[in-house]
């Protein structure tokens, strides 16, 4: 959900979070050498991040400072304070001991890790050659909706299985139920931040952020709407700014719990919520860190209970499993690693080979850390099922600022074609690349196509379903406005157009 990410996350989040916040050296002997300094304190909370990664510029006036943030290091104790907010999320922060009164390590080792970073990181980032785009997008006709929204400021898009739509917008709190004609049917307000729903046949579960802005305050909530009805009930509420939750029984004892992604901001967890014989839910954590975006409930070991995959973010990056013994007791497994800059955005599960085993379709390009930047390891990528919770990188298709792909057949010719979105661009050189739909010519070969409207917004999601049920995949593009830099006058043209999603419909049929 990358609505979650755009505004906030830290390169180097949880650095601090692993070492003591009290006045004692943690290493009484560290070592002189920069680089075996770096991976000291730069490996204990995500992957090592490497210098060739960021641009020096980028490192010294933005990644290295907040990362001695992380160290206790401040030039005074009103810019720490700065970076920790009021009230109760504020509380969870200094509990967490995220940034530190008194340095971790001594200012002479402080300047040797600066001094590596700024000596090893490249001027600029070289960037690969990018494949052309076609802006004949013949399979797709565009579709608008005859309401306006301002500001667009869309949290949720999703197809409705019996046709339709849902639209969930942050600005003026609501649900949107729409027809296969984009006709809306009602309307509803719940919270600031409606990113996810799971329906069935009784009732509408929707997780609500509480805030759009990031926050660590607990003001999110998940609620379940009857559909004979419009009196919401609250399941779970306190929820540190939630994204995502799954609803299933994890335990055997055929009542329905939920895992639930708390992003948060510097703090958050994964948990499942464990539903007793009264309706009430106790948590249980899965793991205790912020940035979880998306999970899947699936059988990865074939024992036939349900197990956990689930995406973080905001630092710690990665794809974790979790295995469960069938009475709701997990075991951890990290399946996929990232490096803190690439800006983990979203995952599908799907099987891209026919063997039988659900490979990862994942893609990375969240960059509102800074000024954005071209990183050219932002892209598409597809990791093939190995077994045993083993994925290998078998695909990449490069894309500035991906934050989202959806794989499936979508001209019906027997092989998965994709269909992606960028919310941070190319704005100067390839704008048209804020949706590419890549038609597979055989091997995972694409040629990519996009459309002359796709400028009419800032695409932050991206769904596929069949709108009017006539047996082929439409495509939902929903935007959030939001500044281009440098300015050129995009947003203010997208606040008066007010503009609220796009159906692509498929013409296949």
């Amino acid at each position: 959900m990358r609505w979650s990410l755009i505004i906030v996350s830290s390169l180097l989040l949880l650095l601090g979070a692993a070492f003591s916040t009290s006045n004692q050296e943690v290493f009484p002997n560290p070592p002189s050498d920069g680089a075996r300094l770096a991976k000291i304190y730069c490996s204990n909370c995500h992957a090592f991040p490497e210098p060739g990664l960021l641009p020096r510029a980028i490192w010294e006036k933005t990644v290295l400072p907040r990362m001695g943030y992380q160290l206790g290091i401040f030039p005074n104790d009103s810019v720490r304070l700065s970076w920790i907010e009021t009230g109760a999320g504020g509380k969870a922060i200094l509990a967490a001991g995220l940034f530190p009164a008194n340095p971790l390590l001594s200012a002479s080792d402080w300047q040797k890790i600066v001094q590596f970073y700024l000596k090893n990181a490249p001027q600029r980032l070289d960037q690969p050659a990018l494949p052309a785009v076609n802006m004949d997008l013949r399979l797709f006709e565009v579709q608008k909706p005859t309401f306006q929204l301002r500001p667009p400021s869309s949290t949720l898009i999703r197809f409705k299985s019996d046709g339709g739509l849902y639209l969930g917008d942050a600005n003026s709190q609501q649900i949107f139920w729409l027809d296969a004609h984009l006709n809306l049917q009602k309307r509803t307000k719940l919270a600031e931040g409606i990113v996810q729903i799971q329906a069935d046949t009784t009732s509408e579960i929707f997780t609500l952020m509480g805030s759009f802005s990031p926050t660590d305050a607990p003001v999110g909530a998940i609620v379940r709407i009857p559909k004979k009805g419009n009196r919401a009930e609250i399941l779970l509420d306190g929820l540190q700014r939630p994204v995502h939750s799954d609803w299933v029984d994890l335990n055997g004892d055929g009542r329905q719990d939920g895992v639930v992604c708390e992003f948060a901001k510097w703090t958050g967890k994964l948990a499942w919520w464990e539903q007793d014989t009264l309706g009430n839910y106790q948590p249980h954590i899965l793991r205790n860190r912020p940035g979880a975006i998306k999970t899947y409930v699936r059988d990865f070991n074939g024992d036939h209970f349900p197990d956990i995959i689930a995406l973080f973010g905001q630092g710690d990056e990665g794809i974790y499993q979790y295995l469960n013994d069938g009475k709701g007791n997990f075991t951890e497994k990290c399946v996929l690693r990232f490096p803190p800059s690439w800006g983990s955005s979203a995952f599908r599960l799907v099987d891209t080979n026919q063997d039988g085993l659900e490979d990862i379709v994942y893609t990375c390009g969240d960059n509102a850390d800074y000024q954005p930047i071209l990183k050219p390891y932002h892209g598409i990528r597809v990791y093939t099922n190995a077994g045993l919770g083993i994925y290998r990188e078998t695909f990449f298709y490069p894309l500035h600022g991906a934050y989202d792909a959806i794989p499936a057949d979508f001209d019906q010719d027997g092989d998965l074609d994709i269909a992606a979105i960028s919310f941070f661009p190319d704005f100067e050189n390839r704008p048209q690349e804020a949706f590419l739909y890549l038609e597979n010519k055989g091997a995972w070969q694409m040629e990519a196509f996009s459309f002359p409207a796709v400028t009419t917004g800032r695409w932050m999601l991206l769904d596929a379903g069949d709108l009017d049920r006539d047996g082929d995949l439409d495509l939902a593009l929903a935007p959030l406005s939001f500044e281009v830099v440098p300015d050129r006058g995009e947003m203010q043209r997208w606040i008066s157009e007010g503009l609220p999603f796009l159906v692509l419909k498929n013409t296949a049929h």
